[in-house]
């Protein structure tokens, strides 16, 4: 199960209306690549079959089956502090991590 902490929910919903998205949810990726192994990619996406769909307060997180392999137990989560802005992964599956925190090892 992944759960959307209550920063990352205020946050997508402020995006999504900005943005006048509708009947999408953000999706969320692992991809190899990125300097420890895998990457995490963002998106507004419409669900696809076979996806996992998990609401949260009115906000869709949509995974395909294979990244939710390595996204099980995570967290979404929105940080907003000194060093910049943006949407964060915390993952229980990670081994390690890279500095900007957009890769890691599992």
């Amino acid at each position: 199960m992944v759960t959307v902490s209550a920063n990352a929910v205020a946050k997508l919903k402020d995006l999504m209306a900005k943005e006048g998205i509708e009947g999408q949810g953000l999706r969320v990726r692992v991809r190899g690549g990125g300097c420890s192994g895998y990457e995490y990619q963002l998106a507004f996406d419409t669900p696809r079959e076979g996806d996992q769909v998990i609401e949260q307060d009115g906000v869709k997180v949509v995974i395909d089956p294979k990244s939710l392999l390595f996204l099980a137990g995570s967290e979404v989560d929105f940080q907003d502090g000194l060093t910049g802005a943006g949407f964060a992964i915390k993952n229980p599956n990670s081994k390690s991590s890279c500095g900007c925190g957009q890769s890691f090892q599992a």
